[in-house]
């Protein structure tokens, strides 16, 4: 946790600096981010981000550099590989990774029936969206879907209480994302969010639900987002900053390392040491993305398609015979 907090301050601060074009913090939504991806058996098991999961990413092992080259826009979905990781290229579109996890949660069910179940249970498809993007239409086809096929899927919602702009109340009827799950015939798990050990265990139970054949699950994490929405908006806009420390809470670092220290788990200097490291990994992954060259041009034209239509091999010829005499 200590490590994405530093990393996503970084990344602001590289983003002001001209480096990224664009990035979206998660500040104070660490432990719902790694409690819940610590929970997952990432050889089997399949994560499916949007565009707010550095922590979900930094947890599950993808290399940071190839994770922020998708900020840098050097590549579209990130350079790290999905197969290998089992975390999926990052989604910007609001809502659209609930469907791809709905999809590869059913296939698992397809393959246990056709090559039979295997003992240890189903491979669990895990999907992130916040308490915005639950408005979309895309997250009732997925729920409802994944509910009448028993889909082994886990519905991950942040709610961090704000959908950009606009508050939860005003954007969740009733304030509650876990409460509709009834109504798709799920199970339903509302934590604090800013409580990594009991996201760890919410998420340990949904899994093993899902795991079991019992079908999809939801977890919402209570967090609070403590930044902006993203580096181009301003919450001063449509909030305070009394408001921001009133209705953030405890700060969820804070919680965790006294905890650590109250339970003789870790010491002062541990933690300390902590620290310096993961400032020394921001550096690192800063100099990485600063050694990040540009993409050959042609993949723009290589990766529409499986088999290029005519049409995109006459745009290829043309970008190449004027990339050439340029």
């Amino acid at each position: 946790m200590t490590a994405v907090r530093r990393l996503d301050q970084a990344a602001i601060a590289w983003q002001r600096q001209g480096i990224l074009p664009a990035y979206a913090p998660e500040l104070g939504q660490e432990a719902a981010q790694v409690g819940s991806a610590l929970a997952l058996d990432l050889s089997r098991d399949f994560v499916f981000p949007t565009y707010r999961e550095l922590g979900v990413a930094r947890a599950a092992g993808v290399n940071m550099v190839e994770y922020m080259s998708t900020h840098l826009a050097t590549w579209h979905g990130g350079l790290w590989d999905p197969a290998a990781s089992h975390v999926a290229p990052i989604q910007a579109v609001v809502a659209g990774s609930v469907l791809h996890a709905v999809g590869w949660a059913h296939g698992q069910t397809l393959l246990a029936r056709t090559a039979g179940a295997a003992a240890e249970g189903l491979a669990v498809a895990v999907t992130y969206l916040g308490d915005g993007a639950s408005s979309q239409g895309d997250v009732h086809e997925a729920m409802n879907f994944a509910g009448v096929f028993a889909a082994p899927v886990v519905f991950f919602v942040q709610n961090n209480g704000w959908a950009i702009s606009v508050p939860t109340e005003k954007q969740v009827a009733g304030g509650s994302v876990a409460a509709r799950g009834t109504g798709y015939g799920m199970p339903s798990l509302q934590v604090d969010g800013n409580d990594a050990a009991a996201v760890l265990e919410a998420t340990r139970r949904a899994v093993a639900h899902a795991r079991a054949g019992h079908g999809p699950a939801i977890v919402e994490a209570m967090t609070y987002r403590r930044g902006p929405h993203a580096t181009s908006d301003d919450p001063g806009r449509y909030r305070t900053l009394d408001e921001e420390r009133l209705d953030g809470g405890a700060d969820p670092l804070v919680r965790l390392r006294e905890r650590l220290l109250a339970a003789g788990i870790a010491s002062e200097s541990t933690l300390d040491a902590l620290d310096e490291t993961a400032t020394a990994e921001a550096e690192e992954v800063r100099a990485g993305v600063l050694a990040l060259g540009p993409r050959p041009g042609a993949e723009m034209f290589d990766f529409v398609f499986t088999e290029p239509t005519d049409e995109l091999l006459r745009q290829k010829a043309a970008w190449r015979e004027e990339s050439e005499h340029a």
